[in-house]
């Protein structure tokens, strides 16, 4: 069984106006690569579902997003992704901001695949409010309410990995998974970018497969692209990339900010592009976040 897919075979799978999920959290372990490709495709109108960082602000950036679902959108030095803020200031997303359980609870709802999942979260607050379509209910055992959370099913997930086999076998060995087995399950077709392609004996090892964090089935496809999320980081391989996000966030000022970007960093392809970022080599020196 070989999943093998290159970066432009498993873009050209996804369709306008589907719901995208995409892993990683904030500027950590974003499938970069995989968001570059689906910027140099002409996929359109999508819904898509993060825990936000530099992949919403560039699909906003491109007009590809539709709608919003998300519970921050950070580069966390830079506390709010500059083109997000453009986006959402321009009324030019629809959106659904929800507290960060709430996400989990969705994704987790998705994947179990049952309708939603009750919670205290929200409850006496404004997210509801301005989430019209999630329900509030009456617990059939006392007199509580609670939050139905819906559930946030996916037609895609694109998530980023430490390593892979051509099984799909995933491995991630930083010291947080943040919500992508969730993903992974919400979602009818998973496609996963990883730093390593390995063999299969590989995972043989058990302290190697104790890092394997959902079923290979889940998996739809693997892309091998070394460094792939850069310009966030992919502990413990190599932290995020300041100097470039400041770069990018300072090009927001500008009139032309985005275009200058996507013609230097993403029209160029993805070869190009890490050449232009320094080389492999010198993204993996580049520093692990200390928090």
């Amino acid at each position: 069984m070989d999943k093998q897919l290159s970066a432009a075979e498993a873009v050209a799978q996804l369709e306008d106006g589907m719901t995208i999920g995409i892993g990683g959290w904030g500027p950590r372990r974003k499938p970069m690569a995989l968001v570059r490709e689906l910027l140099r495709s002409p996929v359109k109108d999508l819904t898509v579902v993060a825990y936000g960082g530099a992949d919403v602000g560039m699909l906003c950036a491109a007009g590809k997003v539709n709608k919003l679902i998300f519970a921050f959108v950070s580069l966390d030095f830079i506390p709010l992704e500059p083109y997000f803020r453009a986006a959402r200031q321009q009324g030019a997303i629809d959106v659904m901001e929800i507290d960060e359980g709430m996400l989990l609870l969705g994704l987790k709802a998705a994947a179990m695949r049952i309708p939603f999942i009750p919670t205290a979260v929200g409850l006496g607050t404004d997210v509801l409010r301005h989430s019209p379509g999630i329900a509030v209910i009456d617990s059939p055992y006392d007199s509580k309410q609670w939050v139905a959370m819906p559930a946030l099913k996916l037609d895609a997930a694109l998530l980023h990995v430490d390593r892979a086999d051509v099984r799909g076998v995933c491995q991630v060995k930083g010291p947080d998974l943040y919500m992508d087995d969730l993903f992974a399950r919400a979602a009818r077709r998973t496609y996963v970018s990883c730093d390593e392609l390995v063999d299969s004996s590989y995972f043989a090892d058990g302290e190697e497969a104790r890092h394997v964090h959902w079923e290979r089935a889940v998996t739809t496809a693997v892309v091998h692209l070394p460094c792939g999320a850069h310009p966030t980081s992919c502990a413990p391989l190599y932290g995020f990339d300041q100097a470039h996000f400041r770069q990018y966030a300072a090009g927001a000022r500008e009139p032309d900010g985005w275009q200058q970007y996507h013609e230097r960093y993403i029209a160029c392809g993805e070869d190009e592009y890490l050449r232009r970022v320094g080389g492999i080599d010198a993204i993996r020196k580049l520093a692990l976040p200390v928090f």
